[in-house]
């Protein structure tokens, strides 16, 4: 019998390849893992074959230098920007919303990792 009230591992929920050329990332990725990936600003690609049911997609984005952002679902963003001020990151952002997406908030890691947390 679980306990509904204990703790949980986040999981990996989305990913984010940052890069100064996102044609050429496009193609590189299509190419090297059959990935399809969308046209547009973001380029999104969905879970692939084999992954968990609900799979971990994730998108390629135009950005000033290049990069890997993991975003994690949490329970509770206020509580997890706290946690990770006293564990030695540090929040770049409120939360924040895109229609039709769950709140959200950055941060970075000790090495300066960005990470987004995507509230459950």
């Amino acid at each position: 019998m679980s306990n509904t009230n204990a703790d949980w591992a986040r999981p990996l929920v989305h990913w984010e390849l940052r890069a100064v050329d996102p044609e050429r990332q496009r193609a590189f990725y299509a190419a090297m893992f059959n990935w399809p990936i969308t046209d547009g600003a973001l380029q999104q690609s969905p879970a692939g074959i084999g992954s968990p049911v609900e799979g971990v997609a994730g998108h390629i984005s135009r950005f000033a230098t290049p990069g890997v952002v993991l975003y994690f679902q949490v329970r509770d963003l206020s509580e997890s920007l706290e946690k990770a001020a006293a564990l030695g990151g540090r929040a770049e952002s409120e939360p924040f919303q895109f229609p039709g997406t769950p709140t959200m908030a950055v941060i970075t890691d000790p090495e300066n990792n960005t990470i987004v947390l995507v509230q459950q």
